[in-house]
C-alpha cells in the first residue's frame, strides 16, 4: 500500500509513521535494509531532507539503525519494551494488561518490580541499558529523579505515576498526590458533610507521598472538617467518622473491625480507599476510592511505546463510587 500525503501533519511525520507501520506489521523485519534516501526521495516525491529527518526519528525511537550514517536497516530492538514498576498490586496489573493490549503481538514487554529498593532499581536500569526500544519506568521516589535514568535517551524513556521532581524534558504520565488529592476530596465535599470527622490513615513508613497529609489537612481546614491523622496504627473504628485509607491491608483491617462492632459502611461510618482495585466494586454497595485511571495510564504508555511521541501529562484524580461514601 502506498503513502498518500495529507495536510493534517508534516510529511516527515507521515513518512515516519508509514515506515513504522511497515515495521510493526512485519512487512519490514529485523535486519532488513531500508531503501536509500535518494530512492525514498524519488519514490515519494519528497526532499532528501524529509527522508533523512524521518529516518532520524525512527532511529531515535529505536526502530532502525545505521552503519556510519548510511545503509539504514530495521533494528533488532524494535519490539522490546522494559516496564519497571514499584511493587505488585491489582491496579498495577490493570496498568500492565492495558499496556500489553495496546501493543501489537510483535512487541515484547519485560516486567520488573523494584520494590522501592534503590540498589535493585539501579541494577535493573544499568543491566537493561541499550537492550530496549523503550523504557517505561516508575521511579522509586516521588521527590527525587534517579540519576541512573539520565543515561537513557530522552526519546526512549517514559516516567510513570511518581513525578514531583524536575523531569528534565523526559516524557511522563503521572498522578498528583497533592492538589489532585485535594480536588478529589473537594468533589466529594457534599457526601462527606454527614460525618463528624475525617480520619486519614497513612503509615509514615509507607512509600505513598507524605505530602498528601499536608493537602488533607488543608482541605479539612478550608472546609471546617474535624480531622485526625493516624500514622502508626489504624486505631479504633468509631461511628460517625469517615476513614481515608492508603494501604490495601489497612482497608481490610478497617472492614474487619467494623464487622466486629456491627457498623455498616456508608451508614454508620465512611470508608474511602486509595487506588482502584477490582475487588472494591463488590465490597458492600461498592467501596469508594480515590484514584487515577490506571487502565488509561497503561494505554498512554502503550501509545508512547508505539509512536515515541513526547507526552507530558498528569492524569486527573477522581472519586469512584462516590455515592457509597
Amino acid at each position: 500500500m502506498g503513502l498518500i500525503f495529507h495536510n493534517k501533519t508534516t510529511k516527515v511525520q507521515q513518512l515516519t509513521d508509514f515506515i513504522q507501520g511497515a515495521i510493526v506489521s512485519q512487512e519490514l523485519q529485523a535486519g532488513d535494509k531500508l531503501p536509500s534516501i535518494n530512492y525514498m526521495s524519488s519514490e515519494y516525491n519528497v526532499s532528501r531532507d524529509t527522508v533523512f529527518k524521518a529516518f532520524l526519528k525512527l532511529k531515535e525511537r529505536g526502530l532502525i539503525d545505521s552503519i556510519h550514517g548510511k545503509n539504514y536497516y530495521v533494528s533488532n530492538l524494535s519490539t522490546n519494551i522494559l516496564l519497571v514498576l514499584d511493587e505488585y498490586s491489582p491496579f498495577k496489573e490493570a496498568l500492565y494488561n492495558s499496556l500489553v493490549k495496546k501493543l501489537p503481538s510483535t512487541y515484547k514487554v519485560d516486567l520488573w518490580f523494584h520494590q522501592y529498593n534503590k540498589n535493585l532499581f539501579d541494577t535493573i536500569i544499568n543491566e537493561s541499558y541499550g537492550r530496549y526500544n523503550k523504557y517505561i519506568v516508575m521511579n522509586y521516589d516521588n521527590e527525587k529523579f534517579s540519576e541512573t535514568l539520565e543515561k537513557i535517551e530522552k526519546g526512549r524513556l517514559l516516567l510513570l505515576d511518581f513525578g514531583k521532581f524536575d523531569k528534565k524534558e523526559y516524557s511522563y504520565v503521572c498522578q498528583d498526590f497533592d492538589e489532585g488529592f485535594y480536588d478529589a476530596l473537594l468533589s466529594a465535599h457534599q457526601e462527606l458533610l454527614k460525618y463528624n470527622q475525617l480520619v486519614f490513615i497513612l503509615n509514615k513508613h509507607h512509600k505513598h507521598p507524605q505530602s498528601s497529609v499536608d493537602y488533607f489537612t488543608k482541605f479539612c481546614n478550608d472546609h471546617n472538617f474535624n480531622y485526625e491523622i493516624r500514622h502508626d496504627t489504624i486505631g479504633d473504628i468509631i461511628a460517625g467518622s469517615c476513614y481515608i485509607v492508603i494501604k490495601q491491608t489497612d482497608v481490610v483491617e478497617v472492614i474487619k473491625q467494623s464487622k466486629l462492632k456491627e457498623l455498616q459502611m456508608g451508614k454508620d461510618f465512611g470508608l474511602i480507599a486509595y487506588n482502584e482495585d477490582p475487588f472494591y466494586e463488590v465490597i458492600g454497595n461498592g467501596l469508594p476510592c480515590i484514584s487515577i485511571d490506571f487502565k488509561r495510564l497503561g494505554e498512554l504508555a502503550g501509545e508512547f511505546a508505539l509512536k515515541g511521541k513526547k507526552i507530558r501529562k498528569y492524569l486527573p484524580t477522581k472519586v469512584y463510587r462516590k455515592g457509597s461514601i
